[in-house]
Order: C-alpha cells, then structure tokens, then sequence
C-alpha cells in the first residue's frame, strides 16, 4: 500500500492549477473561499515538505526570524503540535501560550491579546477558540504585519483540517472528480464536517453525511449534500469513509440515547464497509472514542486506516499554510 501511495502522491491531481506562486492571501480562515488555484499551490508545496521530511533533510529557513503564536483557547494535541514542528522546520521561533495562566484569565478578549502579540512583534497567529467566528473577527483586529490562521472555531471551521485531509486522500487518488465519500457521525457540531464540504465539492467530489436527525444541522439542505439517517446507506459505494467524533462538549444533553445506542447504529466496522467500493479507505480527524466512532479493528487495519497518515501529513500541510501567508512578497518557489 505505501509503494502505491507513494507513486500516486508525485502526480498532481489534475484537477488542481500548479501556480508558482501565491495569491497573496493573508489569512487562512475557512476553506469557502479558497481558489483552485490557492488549494493546488497549497497542497504541491505540501507534497515537496513532505518529501524533505521524509528524506529527513535540513530544516527550511524559509521563515527564519518570524514569530509564531499558538494561541489555543481550546485543548489540542494534534492539531498544535503539527503547528509547533510546522513553525519550526520553517525556521520560526514559537510560542505556545498557557491560556489558562494568560490575561485571558482576567477578561482579556483574543482580540486584545492579539494587539499585544502584534507590538511584541508576533507575525503569525494560530488560534483554536470555541466561538464560532471568532478566528474572522481576530484576522480584522490584527495589524496588516499579522496573518492568523484558524486551528478551529467553534463548530464553524477548521480549514487545515480538510487540507490535510485532502491531501491524504490524493495521495491515494489522483483525480477526486464523482468519487464517493461518506461522513459519518455528528455533522451538526462539526466544523470538520463543514470545511471538508466546501473543500471537497470545489473538486467535484459527492459528498454524503450520515447520522441520527438531532445530529443533523437545521440547514443541511442549503449544503449541497447528500444526507442520510441510515449509515449503511451512505457508507454504500463510498470511496472514503470518514467518521467523526461525538462531541460532548458542544452538545446539549440528551440529543442521542447513549453512547451504545449511538455505536449499535453508527459504529464504523468491517461488516459495514463491505457494501463501499473495493479499496475504501477509512479517516477520522481524531481524537477517537474507540467502540464508539469505529472499532478497534478498522482503526488499526493498516491497509483500511488513513488515521496515522492524517496527523503525519498535518505537518507539511500546515508548513505549507504558513510559508504561503508569512513569506515576504518573493518568488515562492522552495
């Protein structure tokens, strides 16, 4: 499997322009807006890190002397770390702020903090918050020296997510165009669930959601999506499954049974994926309620599981973000 991934992940998708340079996008907020043009430079940078980290050569000095802020008002293990090494195999210095010792504590709104990270001389913010919006209204506080990036707003979105997800899944398709994936699990809460819609219909990919009604956003409709309650309905001919975390914490109580209730009608196991199409693969942006989103057994199938591909490809992903907004106005060819 790794010998074809591997081959696969050199061709570009021919869908996606290779521009040599960036649009000058400052800020990465959602992935509504992104071009074809933005998304194929992203994800070739992406793949020529890849390919240095891999080969294990020197770290870039691409962003030697910036400054980068991780600001997490949420917890995070994947996502900030990602960032941390992102940051410094550019040649960055980071800062990782303890929110829970920060002004925070004393009333400070992320837009103040921020205006204090801007006269320290900070170039990039990374910020993960649990209000949705919140990631647009620090981009239009911050000075024009500042790009932020949006590590998760609310259940609004969470663009590097669905880049790094999209690069996952060309590495093992080349041309995303009328395949099939099935997204399974808590869609109202999910901001996973919303970047990847948007990402992924820009490349003509049919998007099916599946999961219990109360679970299901008011305005699915105006999503352009497929959706259904039956999981083994979504799931059939699919190219990609991808399962998502119940989250608790953003939910009011009582939206689904329980916790077994939810696993007997959408847990993600071998018997299900049989009605996918031959070859599926299966992704979860994690963390995992394992017995809940999916088993043990497809977490762990190394031949089925995207799961561990997704955090490793979360760094180059994220190095390419960052040396696209953060880079002085130059050819940005690595």
């Amino acid at each position: 499997m790794e010998a074809t991934a591997s081959s696969q992940s050199a061709n570009s998708s021919p869908q996606l322009p290779s521009p040599n340079s960036w649009s000058g996008r400052r800020h990465l907020i959602d992935t509504k807006d992104l071009t074809l043009a933005e998304v194929g430079y992203l994800i070739n940078q992406a793949k020529k890190y890849k390919k240095d980290l891999l080969a294990r050569t020197p770290p870039h000095s691409a962003l030697s002397g910036r400054i980068l802020a991780n600001l997490f008002y949420e917890n995070s293990t994947r996502t900030r770390l990602s960032f941390e090494l992102a940051g410094r195999h550019l040649g960055m210095t980071v800062l990782n702020l303890d929110m829970a010792v920060s002004s925070a504590k004393k009333g400070e709104s992320p837009e103040d903090t921020a205006r204090t990270l801007g006269a320290l001389g900070i170039n990039a913010i990374v910020q993960r918050h649990s209000g949705s919006g919140s990631a647009q209204r620090l981009a239009d506080a911050v000075s024009d020296q500042i790009s932020v990036v949006n590590a998760g707003d609310g259940i609004n979105a969470h663009p590097t997510q669905a880049l790094l997800d999209l690069f996952t899944m060309l590495e093992y398709k080349s041309d995303l165009k009328g395949i099939k994936i099935a997204i399974i699990g808590d869609i109202k809460h999910s901001r996973v669930a919303r970047s990847n819609l948007w990402l992924l219909q820009k490349l003509g990919v049919h998007v099916h959601f599946a999961g219990p009604a109360s679970l299901m956003p008011d305005d699915l409709a105006s999503w352009g999506a497929q959706a259904h309650e039956s999981v083994d309905e979504a799931i059939k001919g699919a190219d990609f499954v991808m399962a998502l975390r119940i989250q608790l914490e953003r939910q009011e109580t009582g939206l689904i049974p329980s916790m077994e209730e939810y696993a007997r009608l959408y847990r993600i196991d071998h018997k299900r994926l049989a009605a996918a199409n031959p070859g599926v693969r299966v992704m979860h942006p994690g963390p995992i309620n394992r017995g809940v989103e999916i088993t043990d057994a497809i977490a762990d199938d190394p031949e089925l599981s995207l799961i561990e591909r997704q955090v490793a490809n979360g760094v180059p992903v994220r190095m390419s973000v960052l040396s696209a907004l953060c880079k002085l106005p130059q050819k940005n060819e690595l």
